[in-house]
């Protein structure tokens, strides 16, 4: 089975927000995860990012890959918490 870390779209029409989840690569993009191990709402100002790192490292030790997406937004939420 190949897992991928990415992004799941949630909410409506022009109010859209992420979950970042661990998932199948076969299954669609707002299908069934494993787990969901963050975040990210692009609406608020500053946009809000938070994601279980401890838990993408993890995943990615066991093969996970992860998308271009979810590492830029790795590197953005390191850059607001220091």
């Amino acid at each position: 089975m190949a897992v991928c870390i990415r992004l799941k779209r949630l909410g409506t029409k022009k109010k859209v927000h992420w979950r970042v989840v661990v998932a199948d690569k076969k299954m669609p993009r707002d299908g069934r995860f494993i787990e969901e191990v963050g975040y990210y709402d692009p609406r608020k100002t500053p946009s809000r990012i938070q994601l279980k790192l401890d838990r993408i490292q993890d995943w990615v030790s066991k093969g996970a890959k992860v998308t271009e997406t979810v590492k830029s937004l790795m590197k953005k939420s390191s850059k607001q918490k220091a």
